[in-house]
């Protein structure tokens, strides 16, 4: 049989990937580029979505030329991405009508409080599962409809486009000004608080109340079907996926049963738990979103703990305090004490995402005394990360009632061990790592391959996970639960930091 290869666009906050997966779900190439991180004012945070179409053709074209194939090799093309981030642009020229916002931006957290105003930060949960809360990209579409002049108007009568990273991609593939298609998925359309989670249709009465016309979005799909063919450097591939990067990790971690769950580790971290065909509403701070949706076939759920600051906490030890030259310093770095002496950082950059939804939350670093050495304040650092993990852990067993067994883990982060058997410390459960890391890219490919018939159903998608590492918990109970202590009382400090008049 001639192997089938299947392509993989990874669109994310810092950088654009492409990897080339066989039919065993092994990597047979991979590219990748970076981007410009685009800061105008404190708190906000733009993308120029032009230079991200150009780099995502650069590294498709990378991985084809590293893997020695051709375009009309590929048997399907799937795309996974950053999921809040907005984009507008001209249906006319195809070009942004203003930079992207991306989803760290706290920019609209004023309009979210007016939008709360009489009935608070849960008027539009029962529908979308989410909290009133800048992350969305529905508040950030409805801030440039009135902040970019005559947008409004020109949305109204149906020249403007409105996508989340994915729709702009697949706009852009298809044939962008000449008839490029201009849809979303369900898991990217549930992360903009304009979808109804039981319709799988945009919601008119939150429309109304966002003020955001209906003709500048797109049509919502599943997230296994082609949607188009590809024209270009591409042409002739069926573009068959899109998933928003988290669920495109759990897909990719074969976390297909109810209560199963996957962390993710990058620029923040992201934890899924699988509930089944039924949404859970979350009495405590998560967020209920789509998982996946195959075809035609029933809708998955999951509950979601949103970590903003994981990874880039490591980044702001490295690039603004300039302690460490490279984010792999910071192990070494952590394992020369043997504890975090006292220290703890509570990376509230852009305020608290899970469990608290706290916009107002600026970061703090507390128990310092002179004791404390650099080493300690690495630990902290990785430490963080471990700790805001548990307290998302925490809540889902809450909503849920489900504990999970043990956590799938995956991206750049489970490459520090100090940090993974912290994490096994904290969660009282093992750790594991796949032996696939490139999880996220790999959910996009496996359901661009279903669609296509590249392979079969759900069933052999798991025969292909194998575990890599696994970590089990060393902590005793009591240490746990006095450290977990010390950690609650450092974010409490980090509470009304900006006033409410600053925000925005």
């Amino acid at each position: 049989m001639t192997d089938k290869f299947v392509a993989a666009i990874d669109q994310g906050t810092t950088s654009s990937r492409c990897i080339i997966f066989d039919h065993d779900g092994a990597i047979v190439a991979a590219d990748q580029r970076e981007h410009r991180q685009i800061f105008p004012r404190p708190g906000w945070v733009e993308h120029d979505a032009s230079e991200i179409w150009s780099k995502v053709q650069a590294v498709v074209a990378g991985a084809l030329a590293r893997a020695g194939l051709r375009a009309d090799q590929l048997s399907a093309l799937g795309i996974t991405n950053q999921r809040e981030t907005t984009v507008l642009w001209d249906r006319a020229t195809g070009k942004p009508v203003h930079n992207a916002i991306v989803w760290q931006d706290t920019r609209t957290s004023a309009l979210c409080n007016d939008l709360g105003a009489t009935d608070g930060q849960d008027r539009f949960r029962e529908a979308t599962g989410l909290p009133l809360a800048s992350y969305f990209s529905g508040p950030k579409a409805a801030w440039l409809l009135d902040h970019v002049p005559g947008l409004r108007n020109r949305a109204e009568h149906g020249e403007i486009a409105f996508g989340t990273i994915d729709s702009w991609l697949i706009w852009n593939l298809t044939g962008g000004t000449d008839g490029g298609v201009h849809v979303t998925d369900v898991t990217n359309a549930s992360r903009t608080m304009l979808m109804n989670l039981s319709t799988l249709q945009w919601d008119p009465s939150i429309l109304a109340a966002m003020r955001v016309p209906e003709a500048v979005l797109p049509e919502i799909r599943s997230s296994a079907e082609v949607y188009g063919t590809a024209v270009g450097a591409l042409a002739g591939v069926p573009v068959a996926s899109a998933l928003g990067d988290q669920q495109s990790a759990l897909f990719g971690q074969a976390c297909y049963d109810t209560g199963t769950a996957k962390n993710t580790y990058g620029t923040g971290s992201f934890l899924l738990l699988n509930t089944g065909d039924t949404p859970v509403a979350s009495k405590n701070g998560l967020i209920t979103t789509l998982g996946y949706r195959i075809g035609s076939d029933r809708p998955v759920y999951c509950l979601e703990g949103s970590i903003a600051i994981t990874g880039a906490l490591v980044q702001w030890f490295r690039d603004q305090l300039g302690i460490i030259r490279s984010a792999d310093e910071i192990e070494a770095l952590a394992a020369s004490v043997d504890d975090n002496g006292g220290a703890y950082i509570v990376p509230a950059f852009s305020g608290l995402f899970a469990p608290y939804w706290r916009s107002d939350a600026r970061g703090v670093i507390t128990g310092l005394t002179r004791y404390v050495t650099k080493g300690h304040l690495a630990r902290a650092v990785l430490e963080a990360t471990s700790w805001q993990t548990r307290e998302v852990v925490d809540a889902m067993y809450q909503d849920s009632g489900v504990r999970i067994r043990s956590l799938k883990v995956d991206g750049g982060m489970t490459g520090n061990n100090l940090l993974m058997q912290h994490q096994a410390d904290v969660l009282g459960v093992p750790v594991i790592r796949p032996k696939v890391s490139e999880t996220t890219c790999l959910g996009a490919a496996y359901a661009a391959g279903l669609a296509t018939g590249v392979w079969s159903g759900l069933d052999e998608l798991k025969a292909h996970w194998q575990r890599d590492v696994e970590w089990t918990p060393r902590m005793e109970d009591a240490a746990r639960d006095r450290e977990y202590a010390n950690w609650r009382k450092a974010v409490e400090r980090s509470f009304g930091w900006l006033d409410e008049d600053s925000r925005g």
